[in-house]
């Protein structure tokens, strides 16, 4: 299945990359798949939440079932996993829901994971005041599992979708023991969900190569922990576009290597004259997993994981002084050309996140198309002047080199000075560049002051602010280079075109300025 009994964990902690930041990873799976427009919405409302990035999304249509993954520091991805949950509400009916995977819910199974600057008592908080919030004001009945079980027979997820949704219909009020920890003892058309903390896993499938899909119930029963397999396995067998298919959660990939499970169905298939056709991923597997596998198959009985190549240039990565540190530095670059250049894409940066913050709310809806192609101009920026931060740089290295052109003949210095000039002018129209570009920028963010989502507004008249700096930091880059170049006619040229953009500047400004005023009230 692509799919999972539960869900699927995150790379975020592979290499082990020190964070200060407080992450934790949310792994909801939802009861829809063939229906695109209800998984985009609901992924739209976790990723509406500042600070919450979604990591993946998988939809699997046999078993009508999406699988959304997301992170970020534990308040944002509390708030996420709760508009999650109320879309699924809104959008999803389990009395119209058909699948081959188990379910109770529209948003079946919610579990937190701890990542980075949180434990799992963090995570088990977090669950319980989503619980609450879920059943109090959604009146949905939760139950909570794993790590933030109220009782030991709820700590297993596959004991609490006893009899899914439609079990749980008629036991839910009549059973004491199904009476839920949060919400109404009751079930409406979104069921009930399971919310949970736990620590991270491995959602991961075998196809077989038969349609027989008893085999693969017979080699589930032999590897998985409860009927005396592997440890840490839980395993189903089912047919999933016509293949035999044994299911799988890893919930300890470190204690019971993957490579150990694949071993074990291989020599269990061949007691039924098949083999594994394939396997495949639900979703997202830690590095350390794939490496631990290439290992033993490998024989590499001395490998070192600071071997891969990858790692070692992560590691010279964030060995390297940042932007910022560079700017600080004793060094002529990067310098005020450079710093103009990140201003500007910071503006860039600040233009898209109003825009995206716009998108998708109904009170906007009438500006939709406007903010769409809006936020495509401003990633299209920031991309631009985030490389004309290097490009600056390198212009000013282009011309301390031409400089230090030999000049002890006359064709030396001829070559010498036409180095110069040519270096000069260049000097002068890559920060005219991102004059020109900032003046776009503010283009931009005279938009979204006006039309964009108005608890934003201090964002976007900032990007304003900002881009304003970058346009006025280049000016004085471009008119520094611009008084040693020779050729006055260029240099006027491109003086111009420099003026034109402080002009333009100047009317969006004030025009923002104006917006803000009648808009926002801030004057």
């Amino acid at each position: 299945m692509r799919s999972s009994q539960d869900e699927y964990n995150c790379n975020i902690h592979a290499n082990e990359v020190v964070m200060k930041t407080p992450i934790v990873e949310c792994i909801p799976n939802f009861s829809a798949a063939r229906r695109p427009e209800v998984v985009a919405a609901i992924r739209q409302a976790i990723a509406e939440v500042p600070g919450v990035h979604v990591l993946d999304t998988h939809s699997d249509l046999d078993h009508n079932r999406s699988v959304i993954t997301f992170a970020g520091p534990p308040e944002a991805v509390g708030e996420a996993a709760f508009r999650s949950i109320a879309k699924a509400v809104e959008l999803i009916n389990l009395e119209e829901h058909q699948g081959e995977h188990p379910r109770i819910g529209a948003a079946d199974v919610v579990p937190f994971v701890p990542i980075s600057g949180v434990s799992m008592e963090d995570c088990v908080e977090l669950a319980r005041q989503v619980g609450s919030r879920v059943g109090n004001e959604l009146g949905i009945p939760v139950y909570l599992y794993e790590a933030a079980a109220t009782r030991p027979e709820r700590q297993n997820l596959e004991d609490i979708r006893r009899g899914q949704y439609e079990g749980l219909k008629t036991e839910i009020a009549a059973d004491a023991d199904r009476q839920p920890d949060f919400g109404p003892p009751r079930l409406g058309t979104a069921g009930a969900t399971v919310i949970g903390a736990r620590e991270p896993l491995i959602a991961y499938n075998v196809y077989l190569t038969t349609a027989e899909v008893e085999i693969a119930r017979k080699i589930a029963r032999a590897i998985r922990h409860s009927s005396g397999g592997l440890r840490y396995v839980k395993a189903l067998g089912l047919l999933v576009d016509g293949r035999a298919q044994v299911s799988m959660n890893l919930t300890n990939f470190r204690a019971t290597p993957i490579a150990r499970v694949v071993e074990l169905i291989r020599g269990e298939a061949a007691r039924y004259g098949v083999g594994i056709h394939h396997s495949e991923l639900v979703g997202l597997i830690p590095e350390e997993a794939l490496v631990e596998a290439a290992v033993w198959y490998l024989q590499l009985d001395q490998f070192d994981a600071e071997q891969i190549l990858e790692r070692r240039l992560q590691a010279a990565a964030q060995s390297s002084p940042d932007f910022l540190d560079a700017l600080a530095a004793d060094t002529p670059t990067p310098g005020g050309g450079s710093a103009s250049a990140y201003s500007g894409a910071a503006a860039a940066a600040l233009v898209a996140m109003v825009a995206r913050l716009t998108l998708g709310r109904k009170k906007y809806a009438a500006v939709e198309g406007q903010m769409s192609a809006l936020l495509e101009q401003a990633e299209t920026l920031r991309a631009e002047l985030n490389a004309a931060v290097q490009a600056d740089a390198r212009a000013f290295q282009a011309l301390m080199a031409a400089y230090k052109l030999p000049k002890d003949t006359p064709d030396e210095q001829q070559r010498r000075s036409e180095r110069i000039e040519a270096a000069t002018l260049t000097a002068a129209q890559v920060p005219l560049a991102v004059a020109e570009k900032s003046v776009q920028v503010l283009e931009l963010a005279r938009q979204v002051v006006a039309h964009g989502n108005l608890k934003a507004i201090s964002d976007g008249s900032t990007a304003a602010a900002l881009a304003q700096a970058a346009l006025t930091g280049a000016g004085y880059n471009v008119r520094a280079n611009l008084a040693a170049l020779r050729d006055r006619g260029k240099a006027e040229a491109l003086l111009v075109t420099l003026r034109d953009c402080e002009k333009r500047a100047e009317a969006l400004q004030a025009e923002t300025r104006r917006t803000l005023a009648e808009r926002g009230g801030i004057s």
